[in-house]
């Protein structure tokens, strides 16, 4: 089973490389752009078929390793 995370900074928690993003867009001439946050994807190729169970590994894929629960979110789809 394929899954995908999605890891982002939690509301509130500074990210300034999503700051010099935002920056480094203005000075390439992309007006318009309000606000940018920086986030990483992880794409996961499982040995199961079950849902479940995949749902339950990811999370504590995500809760040891992949993201800082203190100042990120994660989010999983299958």
């Amino acid at each position: 089973m394929k899954a995908r995370v999605t890891v982002t900074l939690k509301n509130g928690v500074l990210d300034p490389q999503g700051t010099a993003i935002e920056g480094s867009l203005a000075a390439l001439s992309f007006a318009g752009v309000n606000s940018v946050r920086q986030g990483k994807v992880f794409e996961i190729d499982l040995d199961t078929n079950d849902a479940e169970q995949a749902r339950a590994s990811l999370t504590a894929m995500c809760e040891k390793l992949l993201a800082n629960t203190v100042i990120e979110d994660f989010e999983i789809s299958l």
